[in-house]
Order: C-alpha cells, then sequence, then structure tokens
C-alpha cells in the first residue's frame, strides 16, 4: 500500500474517533435528551475535559491494524482481534450483539462465520456495527472503489452475517474512498455501489432531499441511528458528510443535531470527511480532551 493511501486511512481514523468521542459525551452527560439538544444548537462543546471514544473506534483501530499486517481484510484475523479488544476491554459500549457473540468467538475463532450468522434468530445482525468502524478501510482502498466495496463487505460479515449489516458497511466505505480522493461523497454515487436494500433506498431518499432541508428534518426522514440499525444511520450520516465536505468540525455539529446514535452517527462522518480534509483545523480544546490514539501494531 502506498503512503497516500496509508496516509489517507489515518487521517480517516482519526477523525472517526474524534466524531465518536465528540458524540458519545452527548450520550454520557445528560440523562435528559433536552440538555444535550441545547449543548448542539449554541455548538458548545461538552464541558467533560475528557473525550473517551468507543467500540466503534476499538473496532476501527482493529480493522486497521489487519489491513497494516495482511493487506486487506481477512476474516479470521479480524474476528480474532476484535474478540480480544473486547475481551480487554469490555465496557467500551458495545452493543448487544457483539456482547452475545465475541466472547464465543474468543473460545472458538475458527468458528466466527457460523457464530455471526446465529445472531437474531438466526439472520444475522442488520446494526450499523460494521458501517461504523469502516470508513479508515474504504480511504485505504480509495484508488480502487470496487476493491474498498468488495474489502468492506469481507470487513462486515465477521460480525455483522445480514445482508444490510453488509450494505451499511460498503455503503460507508465507498463514501470514504470517494472523500479520500478529493470528491464528494453524494449519495447517489454512493448508492450506485450499494447492494439493493433498505441502505441502498435510503441512500436515493437522502440524495432526493431538497438542498435546504435541515438537519432535524433530514433525520426525521432518514432516521438517525434510533433504531441502531445500518439502513436508519448510514443514509443520514453520508447525507451530512455530503452537506460539509470540506469542514469537518461543522459536517460534525450537523450531524449531532439528528441525535439518535449520535456518537455512531458522528464516527461515520468523521471518518468519512477527515479522510479528505484531516483533523488539523478541529479546535484546540477538542484535540486536548480527546482519548490519543494507540500505536497500531
Amino acid at each position: 500500500m502506498d503512503d497516500r493511501c496509508r496516509a489517507a486511512a489515518y487521517a480517516s481514523i482519526d477523525g472517526l474517533a474524534y466524531g465518536d468521542a465528540f458524540g458519545e459525551r452527548f450520550f454520557s452527560l445528560f440523562r435528559s435528551e433536552a440538555g444535550a439538544r441545547r449543548l448542539i444548537a449554541e455548538r458548545t462543546a461538552p464541558p467533560d475535559p475528557h473525550w473517551n471514544w468507543t467500540d466503534d473506534t476499538a473496532m476501527a483501530l482493529d480493522v486497521l491494524a489487519v489491513l497494516e499486517e495482511h493487506g486487506e481484510a481477512l476474516s479470521r484475523p479480524l474476528a480474532e482481534r476484535f474478540a480480544a479488544t473486547y475481551k480487554a476491554d469490555p465496557g467500551r459500549g458495545y452493543g448487544s450483539g457483539m456482547h452475545s457473540l465475541l466472547p464465543r468467538v474468543a473460545a472458538a475463532p475458527d468458528q466466527w462465520e457460523s457464530l455471526a450468522a446465529l445472531l437474531f434468530g438466526g439472520e444475522g445482525s442488520l446494526g450499523n456495527g460494521a458501517a461504523m468502524r469502516v470508513a479508515p478501510l474504504g480511504a485505504w482502498f480509495h484508488d480502487d472503489l470496487d476493491r474498498a466495496a468488495d474489502q468492506a463487505a469481507r470487513s462486515a460479515v465477521v460480525t455483522h452475517a445480514h445482508p444490510q449489516g453488509i450494505a451499511g458497511a460498503v455503503a460507508v466505505a465507498v463514501a470514504a474512498a470517494l472523500s479520500a480522493r478529493g470528491e464528494v461523497p453524494d449519495p447517489a454515487e454512493v448508492a450506485a455501489r450499494t447492494p439493493d436494500g433498505a441502505v441502498r433506498e435510503g441512500l436515493l431518499r437522502a440524495a432526493e432531499l431538497p438542498l435546504g432541508t435541515a438537519p432535524v428534518a433530514a433525520a426525521e426522514t432518514l432516521g438517525s441511528g434510533r433504531r441502531i440499525r445500518a439502513d436508519d444511520t448510514v443514509p443520514y450520516a453520508l447525507w451530512c458528510a455530503a452537506r460539509h465536505p470540506d469542514d469537518l468540525e461543522s459536517a460534525l455539529w450537523a450531524t449531532a443535531v439528528g441525535f439518535g446514535d449520535v456518537d455512531t452517527t458522528c464516527a461515520i462522518v468523521g471518518g468519512v470527511v477527515a479522510a479528505r480534509t484531516g483533523v488539523a483545523a478541529l479546535p484546540r480544546e477538542w484535540r486536548e480532551r480527546r482519548e490519543p490514539l494507540p500505536d497500531i501494531p
């Protein structure tokens, strides 16, 4: 992998971690959504001096580590890393599906495929977890959009066997690849490379929203992750990223307006936009507060 692609991937994961930690603060500081919405409306950064990131970033770091070691998204190494990272720190905010799956994978890593397929009554997970972690992979493979989509699907199936869980990851990876190429991650163009189904349909609805649509109205139309599903998370996140392709801070504030699964929507947007912009323009206080990223082994 050339240095340009690697640099885009590392810029993406930095932005993903900022979005994740920024969005999570609105969950952790307020029992009432009204208090969080007031700060968002005023664009006042949460006062918590320590902005820790969650499972979104932890799993994205695992994806990037596998890319560094193998040059591609190999299933068993991903399964083993996800399980080991979970075992080391299960309190990072993992969803119920991962609490069920990853301990089993740790005990039987060669059975990751059958274990992932057993989730949710044998349908596999259609949640937003594969999408939340995949932007750095899209940036890594941004020279080849078809390969970015294929590798995203391979990275997703390890934990999200449902076709729409996979489709969400494909969409985010393609958007991050477009961003890393210096292009606007337009939802219509992303939809053209996304498998059929609810995620693609949501992207097409996002592409049709009038230019002046407010983020809160877009969130009501598209969903902003309240159901923790790929199809009600990814279209809104990519709509926000496309609206602010050159301004990471504005993109994150706009995304937070939709609330919902705000750490995940902001993680997706941060990973996509930062693949193009980097994070240098973020406020100094954000950079002082966010938990540092570890070195990729």
